[in-house]
C-alpha cells in the first residue's frame, strides 16, 4: 500500500488510482527562457523518482510535464536577445533535456507546449465564459474567482481572507480584485494569437489546466510541483478546471519543499542563483541527484559544497561495495548459501519498500541502501563467497539504483596522456584567444578532479 501526503487534505492517504493499474500524473514544467536552476531540478528529480517507484510497483504511469514556451519572461528575453520567442524556447527546451538527461531524469510520456495548444486554450476559456465563470474586459479575459465555491481549498485559505497583494493581480478592468487573468490583450510588437474576445495570449494558470485535460482527461490521479506553486497557480488551476468540467481536477496533490543555498533562499538578487547547466560541469550530476533525494521531498533542502561532498562520499561507498561484489562473482567458489545473509538482503528490500511506500521517503530508503552496503562488505570479508548470495546482493543494489535513478556505473578516469593532451589544447586555445574553449577544457578537467598548476616549466597537473 502506497501512502501519499495530499496537500489538499493535509494528511497521508492510501493511493487509489482512478483506474486499476494505471496512473495519470501531471507535473508542472519550466518556463523555457533560460537554463533551469537547481530549484527547477528538484521537482524534476523528485517526481521522476515517484514515477520510477510507481512503475516498480507495477503501475502503468502516464507522466505529463509541460513547457511554458510563451509568457512575459520569454517576451522580455526575445527583446533583449533580438530573437523570436519560438527560437528561444526551442533552444532552452533542448538545454532542458540535456541537463535533466544528465541527472538521469526520464523523459515524460508527453511534454506538451503552450503554443501547440492555443486552440484548446481558446476553446477552454470560451466554455468558462459561456458558463458565467469568466468575462472579457477590454481585450482581457478574467476568471470570476468568487464563482467557484471551493476556491482556497488547496492552500487552505478562504476567499474572505484573501487580499489584493503581490501574488494576486489587481486592475481597473476587473469586476473583483480577486479575479485572475485567463487571456492577456496583445501589446504592440508582442507575439499573439487571435481569439473571439481579441488578439492576445493566454495567462499562465490556464495553460496547465488545458494541457493536463488534453493529455490525461478531466480528472487525474496526481498533480505535482514545487511548494511555491500551491498558491496561486495550483489553486487557480483547480478553480478553472473544476468549473469547466464539473469534476474533480486531481485526487492527490504533491509539492516538494524549497531549496536554500548555504541556508539562504536562492535569489538572483543575492547572487546565489545556480544553474544546473553550470554546476554539472563541476559536480557529477549523478552525485547531485543522489544529494537531492537524500532529504525527504516535502522538507526544505540546503545546498552547499560540503553537503554535496558528503553525498558524493556516501555514494562512492555504495558503488565501491557494489563493484567489489561484482568482481568477487568471478571467484565465488563456496557452495554454502548462508540463510542469515539472504534474510538480511530480503529484510533490506522490505525496509526499502516500506519507506518508499510511506510517501516516497527516499532519505530513509538511502539509509537502508547504506546498511545493505555494510552487510555486503561484511560478507566480502569472508574467504569464500557464494555466487547466488552475491547475485542477490547485486540484484538488490540494481533495484535500488533503478528506483532512485542513481547510476552505479564506474566513472571513466582520464589517463595521464589524455590530460596532457587536453592541457595542450587549452594552452593552444588561450594563445588563439579562444577563451570559451579554454574555459570549457578547464571546467572538464576540474570536474575530473584535475588541478592545474602553473610552474616555471609550464602547466602541470595533479589529481585532487
Amino acid at each position: 500500500m502506497v501512502l501519499i501526503y495530499n496537500t489538499l487534505t493535509r494528511q497521508k492517504e492510501e493511493f487509489k488510482p482512478i483506474e486499476d493499474g494505471k496512473v495519470k500524473m501531471y507535473v508542472c514544467g519550466p518556463t523555457v527562457y533560460n537554463y533551469i536552476h537547481i530549484g527547477n531540478a528538484r521537482p524534476a528529480i523528485v517526481f521522476d523518482t515517484v514515477r520510477r517507484y510507481l512503475e516498480y510497483k507495477g503501475y502503468d504511469v502516464s507522466y505529463v510535464s509541460n513547457f511554458t514556451d510563451v509568457d512575459d519572461k520569454l517576451i522580455k528575453a526575445s527583446k533583449e536577445l533580438n530573437e523570436e520567442v519560438p527560437e528561444i524556447a526551442e533552444r532552452f527546451i533542448d538545454a532542458f533535456f540535456e541537463d535533466t538527461g544528465a541527472l538521469n531524469v526520464k523523459r515524460a510520456t508527453a511534454h506538451p507546449r503552450v503554443m501547440d495548444h492555443m486552440d484548446d486554450i481558446i476553446n477552454f476559456i470560451g466554455v468558462l465564459i459561456e458558463k458565467g465563470h469568466a468575462y472579457a474586459s477590454e481585450g482581457d479575459v478574467y476568471f470570476r474567482t468568487r464563482s467557484f465555491d471551493g476556491y482556497g481549498k488547496l492552500s487552505h485559505q478562504s476567499v474572505g481572507d484573501l487580499k489584493v497583494g503581490a501574488r494576486i493581480e489587481a486592475g481597473d478592468k476587473k469586476e473583483d480584485p480577486l479575479d485572475f487573468t485567463l487571456w492577456k490583450n496583445a501589446k504592440p510588437d508582442e507575439i499573439s494569437w487571435q481569439a473571439p474576445w481579441g488578439e492576445g495570449r493566454p495567462g499562465w494558470h490556464i495553460e496547465c489546466s488545458v494541457m493536463a485535460r488534453e493529455h490525461l482527461g478531466d480528472t487525474i490521479d496526481i498533480h505535482a510541483g514545487g511548494q511555491d506553486l500551491t498558491f496561486p497557480h495550483h489553486e487557480n488551476e483547480i478553480a478553472q478546471s473544476e468549473c469547466h468540467s464539473d469534476a474533480a481536477f486531481a485526487n492527490y496533490w504533491m509539492h516538494n519543499g524549497y531549496i536554500n543555498i548555504d541556508n539562504t533562499k536562492m535569489s538572483k538578487s543575492l547572487g546565489n542563483f545556480i544553474l544546473v547547466h553550470d554546476i554539472i560541469k563541476e559536480i557529477d550530476p549523478n552525485v547531485l541527484r543522489f544529494f537531492m533525494i537524500s532529504v525527504h521531498y516535502r522538507n526544505p533542502i540546503n545546498y552547499n559544497r560540503e553537503l554535496v561532498e558528503a553525498a558524493r562520499s556516501g555514494l562512492e561507498r555504495i558503488k565501491s561495495s557494489y563493484h567489489e561484489g561484482r568482481e568477487r562473482l568471478e571467484r565465488a567458489v563456496s557452495n554454502e548459501i548462508d540463510d542469515k545473509v539472504i534474510e538480511a538482503v530480503e529484510s533490506s528490500r522490505q525496509a526499502f519498500e516500506s519507506h518508499m511506500d510511506d510517501d516516497f521517503n527516499t532519505a530513509n530508503a538511502i539509509t537502508v541502501w547504506h546498511d545493505l552496503a555494510t552487510e555486503l562488505n561484511k560478507y566480502l570479508r569472508r574467504d569464500a563467497t557464494n555466487e547466488d548470495v552475491l547475485n542477490r546482493f547485486i540484484e538488490t543494489f540494481d533495484m535500488y539504483s533503478s528506483v532512485l535513478g542513481v547510476s552505479l556505473e564506474k566513472e571513466e578516469i582520464l589517463l595521464d596522456e589524455e590530460v596532457e593532451a587536453l592541457i595542450e589544447a587549452r594552452e593552444e586555445a588561450r594563445s588563439n584567444k579562444d577563451f570559451q574553449k579554454a574555459d570549457e577544457i578547464r571546467d572538464r578537467l576540474k570536474a575530473e578532479g584535475i588541478i592545474l598548476e602553473d610552474t616555471k616549466d609550464g602547466v602541470r597537473f595533479k589529481r585532487g
